[in-house]
């Protein structure tokens, strides 16, 4: 078996399984945020009126997290009044780790996920979000789900799944210089298109992922959502173990794919032969060359999300800015505060201001379109963050190209699509 069939096995209490099984799994993390909670409470509250299943507890309030991300700061008074909503939730059934706006540590919710080591190897990890795909690289089984799953997870502990199939993508070699795991993702989804791994698992393995850092796994990961995986997992490492236990999380069980593990299908990749990439409008599998759209104007270079403001990606972005300023609106967003502090001590939000950029608290905001930098009609922006469908990020007739941290970086200096290595 491989990782992703291993971890449900090993949840469903099965000695094996294989693609189309049907796993009882039990759970061992779930997460709600702001938008994603709400919709849980409705349907707790409808349970309560119909009388037919008790919503008095949870099954395990220690191993539920609440994140206040997309909404805040409050763009509205629904979101406004949905935050309160999460408050009343949380203080009812006893659920401490709220990450509360404005107190303290928070941030995205997949941000979070391992920035405060909420997931660990060998866990089965569900929340109330699409890019829940992101933890897979900690060596967890992790997925989205919806609100009603959610909530039956909340109460019970537990939730079934068909075991998917699982595609295998090999990158050989380290990563040029200039290039990163954005990059590679965006030519994976480019290759296979946007429902290449509709309900398969996406592996990423090869001496190309074991060089990578953690966070560059977890960008990888992340956007297997638009590729349309249920799950994408990396196997875990030393790497990851120094990485958690940085974060004080030491007791965990990892699980191994077997050696003759099988595979729907495996993809190649020479790292050697990778290049700086986009995805122009209106779609993540739309790829192009960078140097083949460079010289597109620009109104707008957006640096955040859970995809692209990890610590790493804004110190690629501050090795582009450092010295020079920027041509556009240029808007720099760490995706939580611990990350928002590590940068301020290491002298990063200097260069970021000092390059004329604006630094904004952590928010999915802008990502989503909602507020804080939704873009207007005809306004061209280059993007860190994972999806550009028709008014994904503000107007329907908005564009967005989405790209790594260098090349959103390069391009806002120049104020045109630019390949940091024509800097």
């Amino acid at each position: 078996m491989n990782i992703t069939e291993k971890l449900l096995a090993k949840a469903g209490g099965k000695s094996s399984v294989a693609p189309g099984d049907i796993v009882f799994a039990k759970v061992d993390k779930v997460m709600i945020h702001d938008v994603s909670g709400p919709g849980v409470i409705k349907v707790f509250d409808k349970l309560k009126k119909e009388g037919t299943i008790s919503v008095e507890k949870l099954w395990d309030p220690s191993k539920v997290w609440v994140a206040e991300d997309h909404f805040v700061p409050s763009a509205e008074k629904i979101s406004a009044e949905n935050i309160m909503k999460l408050t009343k939730f949380t203080k009812q059934y006893g659920i401490e780790k709220h990450f509360k706006y404005g107190m303290g540590q928070y941030g995205i919710c997949h941000t979070l996920s391992h920035e405060e080591a909420l997931v660990l190897p060998g866990e089965i990890y569900v929340g109330g979000d699409s890019h829940t795909n992101t933890t897979g690289a900690l060596g967890a089984f992790a997925c989205g789900l919806g609100h009603t799953d959610v909530a039956y997870v909340l109460l019970n502990g537990k939730i079934w799944f068909k075991v998917p199939e699982t595609l295998y993508f090999k990158l050989n070699g380290k990563l040029p210089e200039n290039v990163m795991a954005k990059d590679f993702i965006l030519k994976i989804i480019g290759d296979i298109g946007n429902d290449g791994a509709a309900y398969a698992a996406m592996q990423f393995g090869g001496s190309g992922v074991s060089e990578m850092s953690v966070e560059s796994r977890l960008t990888l990961c992340n956007m297997t959502t638009e590729a349309g995986a249920k799950n994408g997992i990396v196997e875990p490492d030393q790497k990851l173990f120094d990485y958690l236990a940085a974060r004080g999380a030491t007791n965990y069980s990892p699980v191994y794919g077997d050696s003759d593990a099988q595979y729907q299908k495996v993809y190649e990749y020479e790292a050697s032969e990778l290049e700086p990439l986009v995805a122009k409008p209106f779609s993540p599998e739309n790829i192009a060359v960078v140097r083949d759209v460079s010289g597109i104007e620009l109104d707008k270079s957006y640096i955040g999300s859970c995809t692209g403001a990890k610590y790493e990606d804004l110190e690629a972005a501050a090795k582009i800015l450092k010295g020079r300023k920027v041509k556009i609106r240029t808007e720099i967003l760490p995706a939580a505060i611990s990350i928002y502090k590590r940068a301020m001590e290491n002298g990063l939000l200097k260069i970021f201001l000092d390059a004329g950029a604006t630094v904004g608290p952590p928010t999915c905001g802008a990502c989503c379109g909602a507020h804080m930098g939704v873009l207007a009609k005809d306004e061209i922006c280059i993007s860190t963050t994972n999806r550009n469908f028709p008014g994904r990020m503000g107007h329907v007739e908005s564009q967005t190209y989405l790209s790594s941290p260098l090349v959103a970086a390069a391009s806002a200096v120049t104020g045109k699509i630019t390949d940091p290595r024509d800097l």
